[in-house]
């Protein structure tokens, strides 16, 4: 069968999907950008766009070295990305839909945007557990998307903010124009653009805080979902000045004089300056993270009034930090909001729920895992998605007679949704076995 779709930017070729029942669209370049300059969105294309591939990831530090020889960076390599080949380019802005094989214009099928976790540093949204999302199954348009990271993505200079006007969070910003991009074109797909969820992980929920509180995403999406990052939006968000001190210290690093010059550097010299730069001067993790911009984010600003939910990993991350500040985050919000816990222990090792595990069960592609998984894990995926496309559709995770009851976090109401072990009830995270777990044992992953 062919499945072309005519959008506002042309006509578009899609492809059976992994899943049976769904079409994917993967590759499509929703923007264009030259080093440091903010995103401009694509409108139009000449002929039948084939969304046939998987773009090119942004570049990172994996493009340039083996990551199986590094430690703190094979584990993920082994969960996520090994057996596949990647690309990587400054040429990265691009985005994939998975849809029902049946759905057309006019279905107004709710939409779920997820933004992908690397500490701002690394990843793509194409690894294994996003390859092929369920949602469609259940009648959820999914989105997945590629935004520039490291340097790439969040230098700051006082030159650039000459040139511009702002300078800082261009991978931000292009997170932001890809959901301009599919507010614009998704009806063409079957999707309702007033009804769009934006979803991420680790920094990716950081990055969905991050957008609820900017004053230029206001109506662009309707719903928000953040796994183990929420309550990190402001947390990691620097200022102008140390960013800036941060760059032009690596600027000078590298021999250059100009911004010309920096912007011509080969992108291996450009990370091998900054992994220098990190050793040698303070701030370098966080000269990559979100800056105040006082465009995108402003300080002050609160968070629009929507449905959230927000959730963490039993061996996350310092696991009762990040789940506390989700409970305590989602409690805040007026409109009804929901808070998770996941505590399944993933078979095939004893790293027990680490930061992202859950993503198999979000994402319901436990086929593409190592891992043995087992009945009692497909059965838990099968919820979690569930749990989350009733979220998509109506801001409310329920169905009633068909999952245990997610009841709203709120004043007086300190139970979250236990999902993993023992079956899905309401109930309290052992926070003790979560503060010795933060002391006793390391996480794995970046």
């Amino acid at each position: 069968m062919d499945y072309i779709v005519n959008t506002p930017c042309g006509a578009v070729r899609g492809y059976a999907d992994r899943v049976e029942g769904t079409v994917a669209y993967k590759g499509i370049r929703y923007a264009t950008a030259g080093r440091w300059e903010y995103p401009k969105q694509v409108t139009a294309w000449e002929g039948i766009y084939d969304a046939a591939q998987y773009g090119a990831c942004s570049f990172q530090t994996r493009a340039f070295c083996n990551e199986e020889e590094l430690p703190k960076k094979k584990f993920y390599h082994n969960e996520f990305r090994k057996g596949n080949t990647y690309s990587y380019s400054e040429d990265c802005l691009f985005l994939n839909i998975f849809t029902p094989e049946t759905a057309k214009e006019g279905d107004k099928l709710p939409v779920l945007i997820y933004i992908h976790g690397g500490g701002y540093t690394g990843g793509s949204g194409h690894e294994k557990h996003f390859d092929g999302p369920v949602w469609p199954t259940k009648g959820v348009i999914g989105v997945t998307l590629n935004y520039r990271l490291g340097p790439m993505g969040f230098v700051c200079l006082p030159q650039l903010k000459e040139e511009a006007g702002h300078t800082g969070n261009y991978g931000l910003f292009d997170q932001m124009t890809a959901i301009r991009w599919i507010k614009d074109n998704i009806a063409a797909f079957g999707g309702d653009p007033e009804n769009i969820t934006i979803m991420g992980q680790s920094a990716g929920a950081a990055s969905v805080q991050i957008l609820s509180c900017s004053p230029l995403t206001n109506g662009l999406f309707q719903k928000g979902v953040m796994a183990s990052g929420c309550g990190l939006g402001g947390m990691l968000a620097g200022t102008e000045e140390k960013s800036g001190a941060f760059w032009q210290a690596v600027m000078a690093k590298c021999g250059c004089e100009t911004l010309e010059q920096f912007r011509a550097l080969p992108p291996e010299k450009l990370f091998s300056a900054w992994e220098e730069g990190k050793k040698a001067l303070k701030g370098g993790n966080a000269a990559v993270f979100p800056i105040k911009d006082g465009v995108l984010t402003v300080s002050g600003a609160k968070p629009h009034d929507l449905p959230y939910m927000a959730g963490a990993t039993s061996e996350d991350m310092a696991p009762p930090v990040l789940q506390g500040m989700a409970k305590s985050w989602i409690a805040k919000r007026e409109k009804p909001s929901y808070t998770w816990h996941f505590n399944r222990q993933l078979p095939g090792d004893d790293n027990g729920a680490w930061h992202s595990s859950d993503l198999w069960y979000w994402f319901g592609t436990l086929p593409n895992s190592w891992r043995p998984m087992e009945e009692k894990d497909y059965a838990l995926s099968q919820q979690m998605v569930s749990y989350l496309c009733n979220f998509a559709k109506t801001g409310n995770p329920n169905k009633s007679g068909e999952l245990p009851t997610w009841i709203a976090s709120g004043r007086g109401q300190n139970r979250v949704l236990i999902l993993g072990e023992k079956d899905t009830h309401m109930g309290k995270p052992a926070f003790f076995k979560m503060v010795h777990t933060m002391l006793t044992k390391k996480p794995v992953g970046e």
